[in-house]
């Protein structure tokens, strides 16, 4: 403390306004197999709906039932904690948003020739007219009718193409056509110019026609210059048209027109494409066709503006779940810079920010931006980098190339051709379904995971104080590596109690108890290790359940209702009360039992050191728990639920309330502020019907000089647990009528 040495007025603040804290008793963690969503890690569970947007619809090709089970438990509470475990061998599934070259027209400066070489281009110095049509992926026309164009003398060389570049960038709508000039660039190839489409793929177009007489007429005479064809022509023919798919080789004849299609780059030398990944590994992002003929899953669509923007949609069942509009040109506009990248700042809830390239042909680094420059990336045979901004066709901003130079977009080996321009364009595309999506090795080892890495996998991400579960359960999973393992790690963390049962079709009451004591062979499943800890409950046997998924009656595994009950109890009461009985056992969603218990099934389940809680058939109650015992086979307080759930509630109670003490002087005060703050709880606990009586005692008789000296502060904490009325009895007495009632 401050020592004050001036006269003044002081002010000292001191909270001595200590409680203990309130937590949620009834939070329920479930491990399990879900085909999506985050992998070996706790993952808090609102709703229903969140459950499946995050992991999921239950699948019979899921081992388990965590998925069931959770939904079934989230009617009772809206906390719980969702860990997808999952194996090697897991894989992201992923769409290959494909490249494509927009159709263009090469331009010469040179004469028309009939006779001229292959290499020779669109000769224009003496034509008059232009006419021009632009056709998208669906090969509709941007044009009413072919927009027809004077065109400015001029020399024989670049000059007469920038002409051209003037009138495209000028007159024509700029989304729809542009026109590259490269100067000195394409002399080497003999050429001056390229008319583009502003489309890419393999259903977009562009047909050119140059003449110099205005009424000039496609009537297949030899003296004209060459005329627009349909788009659906079969092969580039001496017309001078730009059809998808094609790449000039065939255009052998007399004319010097070269058109250049809008092939898709996707296998081959040159191939390249965009791929989209799943957010986390497994195969529910595969997209697919349900029995009733709905999609699964999800896929990718590309809307193409027709300029340097694109929409990127991502469908979930058929529906688009997410859209993202973005750019390759513009910095800080692609893909994974919107999206963000991996597990962090996400913006999308289905795929990565990651975005890797595909070549087929080059090696190139996983999960490289767009904007770089990749050396061989589009073109196989070009030792020289390839980069895609300088190579974009924005014909608003960049009508004329931006001055590249021919090299970097010239493919070595076209066919014969000498080269050839292509504009690379993502192609725009309805929908392409996610595939190659895989869970892994769904098995033992998954779910039991392991502790020893960070993080946690498998149940072991149970293992943390702050998601504070309470309820665990593995649902649907039988193996005895599995439970035990479940088991131990309640005994370890003391943290939650862990819900097992013997599998669907293990048979009658007496081959439950034998796989409960560790005799059974059956082949629904072995057990060889007994079940003993008051940190389990064993609950038999199935229960039919309607599913909605796919309309058909199952069988839950029982632990589900327990949980599920443990909650609703928690709600209407407390949890050191018995999530058993008439109030708040009975079960509303199961129409059936696996077996009808009797009354002497029941009491060779529940008696003669035996631990598996009985659900009951009632003719007039309904289908209700009836019992609660936990594993331990000890007959002490802690073989019932509701008492182990309440040393479970003050343990964390007393953990959480008194960390703020470390450290503080090991003394009578520190000792007295201790029982000031724990009395006042356990005396609410008995208020509530949970305790009968409480002491709480921290002083000298158990800080004892040895261990102050060893720096340890002890507290004793004594409770009489509150005991659930399990049996009644009534005991009728007949008398006489002269017997005095007031006096027996």
């Amino acid at each position: 403390m401050v020592n004050y040495v001036s006269p003044g007025v002081y002010t000292v603040e001191k909270d001595i306004s200590e409680y203990t804290p309130s937590i949620n008793t009834s939070i329920v963690g479930v491990v399990g197999f879900a085909g999506k969503g985050p992998t070996n890690k706790a993952t808090l569970i609102t709703s229903q709906n969140s459950l499946i947007r995050n992991f999921g619809e239950p699948s019979e090709g899921l081992p388990g039932q965590a998925l069931e089970g959770s939904l079934e438990i989230l009617e009772q509470t809206s906390n719980l904690y969702f860990i997808r475990a999952v194996g090697t061998g897991a894989t992201d599934a992923s769409a290959l948003m494909s490249f494509g070259s927009c159709p263009a027209v090469l331009v010469s400066g040179g004469p028309n020739s009939r006779t001229s070489t292959a290499t020779s281009g669109f000769g224009i110095d003496v034509a008059l007219y232009l006419k021009i049509q632009v056709f998208d992926n669906n090969g509709v026309a941007q044009y009413n009718t072919p927009r027809e164009f004077s065109i400015p003398t001029g020399t024989a060389t670049s000059g007469q193409a920038q002409a051209i570049a003037a009138v495209v960038g000028g007159s024509l709508q700029a989304d729809k056509v542009g026109c590259f000039d490269n100067g000195t660039g394409y002399t080497t190839l003999g050429l001056s110019g390229a008319l583009v489409g502003a489309y890419a793929g393999s259903g977009a177009s562009i047909g050119v026609s140059a003449y110099n007489n205005a009424s000039f007429t496609d009537d297949g005479s030899t003296d004209g210059l060459s005329a627009l064809i349909p788009v659906s022509a079969p092969v580039v023919t001496d017309y001078g048209a730009s059809s998808g798919g094609q790449d000039g080789a065939t255009d052998t004849g007399a004319s010097a027109v070269r058109a250049y299609g809008s092939t898709f780059l996707n296998t081959g030398t040159s191939s390249c494409n965009y791929s989209v990944i799943s957010l986390y590994e497994g195969a529910g992002y595969n997209q697919g066709l349900r029995t009733d003929g709905t999609t699964s899953g999800n896929g990718v669509g590309i809307e193409d503006f027709g300029s340097d923007l694109f929409l990127v949609k991502i469908n979930q069942d058929g529906v688009t779940e997410e859209q993202f509009q973005v750019s390759l040109q513009a910095s800080g506009s692609f893909l994974e810079d919107i999206i963000n990248t991996g597990e962090t700042n996400l913006t999308s809830d289905i795929i990565k920010g990651n975005i890797t390239y595909e070549n087929t042909d080059v090696a190139v680094t996983a999960n490289a931006n767009y904007g770089d420059t990749i050396s061989n990336l589009i073109f196989g045979n070009d030792t020289a980098a390839f980069d895609v901004q300088s190579q974009w066709l924005d014909p608003v901003k960049n009508p004329n190339g931006a001055g590249t130079a021919v090299s970097n977009y010239v493919q070595g080996n076209l066919d014969g051709e000498g080269g050839g321009g292509r504009w690379i364009k993502l192609v725009n595309d309805t929908g392409q379904a996610m595939t190659g999506g895989s869970n892994g090795a769904e098995n033992t080892a998954a779910l039991i995971g392991n502790a020893s890495v960070d993080p946690k996998t498998g149940m072991q991400a149970l293992d943390d104080e702050t998601i504070n579960v309470g309820i665990a359960l593995v649902p649907g999973i039988y193996t005895q590596a599995v439970q035990n393992n479940l088991i131990t790690l309640a005994e370890t963390t003391q943290d939650f109690i862990a819900l097992v049962a013997p599998p669907y079709g293990i048979g009658t009451a007496q081959d439950a108890i034998d796989w409960t004591n560790g005799r059974s062979s059956s082949t629904a499943g072995s057990r060889t290790a007994a079940l003993n800890s008051s940190y389990a409950a064993v609950y038999f046997p199935h229960l039919k359940v309607f599913s909605v998924f796919d309309g058909k009656d199952r069988w839950f595994d029982p632990t589900i209702f327990a949980a599920r009950q443990m909650a609703y109890t928690d709600a209407v009461a407390d949890s050191w009360i018995a999530p058993a009985g008439f109030q708040r056992g009975r079960l509303t969603k199961p129409t059936d039992t696996e077996l009808k218990l009797s009354q002497g099934d029941r009491d060779a389940l529940y008696s003669g050191g035996n631990v598996v809680n009985p659900i009951v058939a009632f003719p007039q109650q309904g289908i209700t728990i009836f019992g609660q015992r936990t594993a331990q086979r000890s007959p002490t307080a802690l073989d019932r639920i509701n008492v182990r759930r309440l040393m479970i509630y003050i343990r964390k109670i007393i953990m959480a309330s008194t960390r703020r003490f470390v450290f503080e002087p090991n003394d009578s005060f520190t000792w007295s502020q201790i029982e000031a703050l724990l009395n006042p709880f356990l005396d609410d606990i008995r208020k509530r019907r949970g305790i009968t009586e409480f002491r709480v005692v921290c002083d000298e008789t158990v800080n004892t000089p040895v261990r102050v000296d060893r720096n340890e502060l002890w507290c004793k904490v004594l409770v009489k647990p509150t005991k659930s009325a399990e049996i009644l009895i009534f005991e009728i007495n007949v008398t006489n009528q002269s017997a005095q009632l007031g006096n027996l």
